[in-house]
């Protein structure tokens, strides 16, 4: 906040008067950009201008009648309604609209006199560190990836893998030994056989047995060597595999237990790369990036004592391109970083894409709309041909000029060398021994250069497996919580309000008393909230305000696991899994028997359609259940909810996919499930909740009626008019058949 401000705000606020909220916008009043400054106090809220400070607007708290955000194009408003006084609307752009959805949580919050809690953890889109935007929505920056401190992590989990890790280190250093040795016995071949000079001219005879027994050691040499290469990539992949699944399957545990709020925001396509792309290339990583890390690291070290015990001086001289082509690799990788992060958000897109678009390629068929998603993949892949063409091209540009320079150093030995060789102050062996340790020692160079950002993508996508691996889950294993194995089914909403935007609650101020056995039937208009009560039932969203309580439980102490596995739910779009019928009516249940299995398909009246197949109850049910109906679908869901024996039930739609005759037979079996059970029921159709005991009306979020289906009739309200409109809409359809 400017001092100016700062000062005129504090001049404005007397002694004890809590500042709660401070927050600027990008827009001024006149909706051009600028900056104002909304301050929230728990007496009253002030909008201050940047400009003409004297033009401060001051609005009491108890003078507050609703304050909302509205969307528009390309950013929004804060809407501050008062007593008989105009709107105050202060704009912003699309960038704040967050912040100003949990500014407007925390105002309403105080209007109301409830407890002031807001979020001010919001999603990032720069990184805190270097401001530079991240690839994805609070995710990991991959300019500011924490190395060692991933690498550490990355190494907890070898402790299982103790001895291969010995092994492999053992293996490494024995490999690196093979590998330094032949050049000193090449040394020796030239010198002491092929031109021998002083004390080394001997015989013929010595000199043919000593270039026997070094040819020897070279061959005992390259085997040893092969031996150890095999046992290092045998280690390595056996060791990057099973690390690679470890943390592969601890992701996926994650993913089962993370609330829906973690996938309400993420597209499923962007999760499954991480368990997919970011867990193959740490899997690339551990395999052909880390253990030779370690054995270049141990090569440098090596060969150069050996060069500078061979002869110090040339050793320096060739040491003279190294400085130019570390400074070509950090420019290069610098450069390539921004096409790698593109390119990984382009394949995060395209594998977005690709699983929407068949996952409902039956919508896109039944929309003819084929050549316009092919167009939309198409401008994706054109876009990652783009970056692959860009990248490659870089490639060869860095390799080019790599090779470039280390042909100085291959001219710096011929020239300097040779000319000691001329002069018999350096010998023609030590010379060619020379040439190979340089290129021994370039090829690590060159590979740090590359290994850079390899590890680089590597550890950025540890990092978002890690991300997500402390993404705190479901409070599966609250201390505080009570198990509860057998519930009678009493639920009760106490002042209950929630929103998914917490500034937009779907549901106000709900009080609802519910009996143990009782049937609700919840009716509305669509979005009204009725979906999201029974979801806060099953404790797949936690309330903003307010209690939900089971047999007078707050539904936070009941262990989630034994709550959820008294509920049962028949959803509006009923979701099969891939295997046969009996397995799918069994998934509530495992280890379920065939006789209990049949009996739930004949209470929900599926087992005459199920036995007219000719595979029976082995028949596949296919992707998402491709290969029934939509009505057959829906009485499978029924079955597997009637199979897990629920205390309460919840029935969402669960007619909106069937035929009048199997609409009948569906109620007969809901009359026969819900004895003994407290059942929340929605339905499009409202005579079909002509059984329920009562049915809770819901407008704009809130319980405007509650009676029996008669009662609400005689009362010709809300439930009448939606009665009297759903007649109406038959009759028109009647008529047009």
């Amino acid at each position: 906040m400017p001092h100016l401000v700062r000062a005129k705000i504090s001049g404005m606020l007397p002694a004890g008067e809590e500042e709660l909220i401070r927050v600027s916008t990008d827009l001024n009043q006149e909706g051009e950009f600028g900056t104002q400054w909304v301050i929230v106090t728990d007496k009253r809220l002030l909008i201050v201008p940047t400009t003409g400070l004297d033009s401060v607007v001051k609005v009491p708290i108890d003078e507050l009648t609703l304050v909302q955000t509205e969307a528009l194009v390309g950013g929004g408003r804060l809407n501050i309604e008062r007593k008989d006084k105009p709107t105050i609307a202060v704009p912003y752009s699309n960038s704040l609209a967050e912040k100003f959805s949990e500014v407007t949580r925390g105002i309403e919050q105080l209007r109301k006199g409830g407890a002031f809690l807001i979020n001010t953890q919001l999603d990032r889109t720069r990184c805190d560190k270097c401001g530079k935007l991240l690839p994805e929505k609070n995710g990991i920056c991959p300019a500011c990836i924490r190395r060692l401190a991933t690498l550490q992590r990355i190494a907890t989990y070898l402790k299982p893998y103790r001895k291969h890790a010995l092994l492999l280190t053992a293996v490494s250093l024995i490999g690196m030994g093979t590998a330094v040795v032949p050049p000193m016995l090449t040394r020796q071949i030239v010198d002491g056989v092929l031109v021998p000079t002083g004390e080394h001219a001997n015989e013929m005879s010595e000199r043919l047995a000593l270039l026997g027994l070094l040819v020897l050691g070279l061959i005992a040499i390259r085997v040893l060597n092969w031996g150890m290469e095999w046992a290092h990539g045998w280690t390595v992949s056996w060791l990057g595999a099973r690390i690679t699944a470890d943390i592969r399957n601890r992701l996926y545990q994650q993913l089962e237990l993370l609330s829906l709020q973690f996938y309400d925001r993420r597209q499923v396509g962007a999760v499954m790369s991480r368990v997919t792309r970011d867990a193959g290339r740490l899997q690339e990583f551990l395999v052909e990036g880390l253990p030779y890390l370690i054995i270049n690291t141990l090569m440098l070290i090596g060969i150069l004592s050996i060069l500078f015990w061979m002869h110090w001086l040339l050793a320096l001289l060739i040491l003279i391109p190294i400085p130019f082509m570390l400074g070509w690799g950090v420019l290069f990788w610098k450069r390539m970083r921004l096409y790698f992060n593109k390119w990984d958000q382009a394949w995060s897109d395209i594998m977005a894409t690709v699983n929407e678009a068949l996952s409902g390629i039956r919508v896109v068929k039944a929309f003819a709309q084929e050549v316009r998603e092919i167009a939309t993949f198409g401008a994706q892949n054109k876009k990652i041909r783009q970056l692959a063409i860009r990248t490659e091209t870089n490639w060869e540009i860095f390799f080019a000029t790599t090779t470039l320079l280390t042909s100085f150093g291959m001219l710096i030995v011929w020239f300097f060398g040779g000319r000691e060789v001329v002069a018999d102050t350096l010998t023609i062996g030590t010379l060619l021994a020379f040439y190979a340790y340089m290129w021994m020692l370039y090829e690590p160079v060159e590979w740090f250069g590359e290994v850079n950002s390899w590890m680089t993508r590597a550890f950025a996508g540890a990092e978002r497996i890690f991300e997500v691996i402390d993404t705190p889950a479901e409070a599966y294993r609250d201390p505080a919580a009570r198990p509860i194995s057998n519930i009678k089914g009493e639920v009760s909403f106490k002042n209950v309000t929630f929103g998914y935007d917490k500034s937009k609650p779907v549901l106000h101020e709900i009080d609802l008393d519910i009996s143990a056995g009782e049937m609700i039937g919840l009716v509305g208009r669509s979005g009204v909230g009725k979906t999201t009560t029974v979801n806060l039932i099953c404790r797949f969203y936690d309330v903003d305000q307010g209690t939900i309580e089971i047999d007078d439980l707050p539904i936070q102490k009941i262990r989630l696991e034994d709550l959820r596995s008294q509920i049962g739910i028949v959803p509006q779009e009923p979701f099969l899994f891939s295997g046969t019928v009996a397995e799918n009516i069994s998934y509530g249940k495992p280890g379920a028997n065939f006789e209990e299995i049949m009996d739930a398909a004949i209470a929900a009246n599926a087992h005459d359609f199920i036995v007219a197949k000719s595979d029976g109850y082995d028949t596949q049910v296919g992707e998402r259940g491709s290969e029934l109906s939509g009505g057959e679908k829906q009485r499978v869901a029924i079955a597997r909810a009637i199979l897990h024996d629920p205390k309460i039930l919840i029935l969402d739609e669960a007619t909106s996919s069937v035929d009048v005759e199997t609409e009948k037979q569906i109620q007969e079996a809901i009359a026969r499930l819900t004895q003994g059970r407290t059942t929340f029921a929605i339905a499009h159709r409202l005579s079909t909740l002509r059984n329920a005991d009562r049915l809770v009306i819901l407008e704009g979020g809130r319980i405007v009626e509650i009676g029996t289906h008669n009662e609400l009739l005689e009362k010709k309200g809300i439930f009448y008019e939606l009665v009297q409109l759903q007649q109406q809409t038959s009759e028109i359809i009647a008529v047009k058949e």
